[in-house]
């Protein structure tokens, strides 16, 4: 009788699993799905040749048509479910792990160094019908970093990682972590708060430790050497986000980003929902350790979801 019993619930948790899998793609229509891999097709066309092109007003009109022909697809019912694969090298598509949004972030190199970034936020709906919120890329009016912003003024980046922030009875929040790019002498990196107020997206929280008994900053920018490589990744295990530190390669260069390089050292962000704790000296881990404890606080908040938030 137990292996009967034990059969069944295996059958179960089984059949659950392959109907989540294929939840997703039972909302696409053949037809429509058949009409988003054509529509792909455009678009990466599109999307390369923003990159290829040599010439800045060339390479405006490429990415006029990619918006024009993006918007029009994602109005194909139920689109939210389809993943635009061929789009990766150029376009980032997040998707929030309970399925209620996904960002949708790109950036468009120009001659002299410097990017613009687009974007917009699509939200999940129960018949499927298109609704977005269009990020518009205001970095070069922002002169203060720390703003806490609006998807109409938003400080453009490509992202690359979301994080979500939970805790019982309070409002989720979102870590994005993306590429900022910015000229011909440095690069920047961010770790990005966004939230949601009605139907507006709020970028930046006043969550992110940076010294005890200091103000906490709205949001992360790390500004360096054009030429070096930077780490910034989420480790899960730990719940930590871990970062390259960035220092000067001589005193002398001290407060000029351009001149700011990785020291092969690590400092981190361990994660809770009040507060983001700074941590220096962290290890990058490659695996799970029993030394994991040494990484951060006491969880007080969770990365997994509770459904019907976002």
């Amino acid at each position: 009788m137990h292996r009967n019993i034990l059969r069944t619930l295996l059958f179960a948790t089984t059949w659950c699993l392959m109907i989540g899998n294929l939840n997703a793609q039972t909302f696409i229509t053949p037809a429509n799905l058949e009409k988003l891999n054509l529509a792909q097709d455009s678009l990466s066309t599109y999307s390369d040749s923003t990159v290829t092109v040599k010439d800045d007003v060339e390479r405006m009109a490429y990415n006029t048509m990619f918006v024009k022909k993006l918007i029009s697809v994602l109005k194909t019912p139920h689109s939210f479910h389809f993943d635009f694969d061929s789009l990766a090298n150029n376009v980032s598509f997040l998707k929030s792990p309970n399925q209620t949004f996904r960002i949708i972030t790109w950036s468009l190199p120009f001659t002299d160094g410097t990017y613009k970034f687009y974007g917009t936020i699509q939200l999940a709906t129960k018949d499927g019908s298109l609704k977005l919120i269009p990020l518009n890329d205001g970095t070069s009016n922002i002169t203060d970093e720390n703003l806490i912003t609006d998807q109409k003024n938003w400080y453009g980046a490509r992202y690359y990682e979301i994080i979500p922030v939970t805790y019982p009875g309070q409002t989720p929040y979102y870590l994005l972590l993306g590429w900022k790019g910015n000229d011909e002498k440095t690069t920047k990196k961010v770790i990005e708060v966004l939230s949601f107020a009605k139907d507006n997206a709020v970028f930046g929280k006043g969550v992110f430790e940076v010294k005890r008994k200091a103000a906490n900053k709205n949001r992360i920018v790390f500004e360096y050497n054009k030429r070096n490589s930077m780490t910034l990744t989420f480790d899960k295990q730990v719940n930590l986000i871990v970062f390259d530190h960035l220092a000067p390669y001589d005193d002398d260069m001290e407060g000029k980003a351009e001149y700011y390089v990785s020291d092969s050292s690590f400092d981190g962000y361990s994660i809770s929902y009040q507060r983001l704790y700074f941590k220096e000296n962290v290890q990058l881990r490659n695996e799970a350790s029993n030394l994991d404890e040494l990484y951060s606080t006491p969880r007080k908040a969770t990365t997994l979801f509770q459904k019907g938030k976002h």
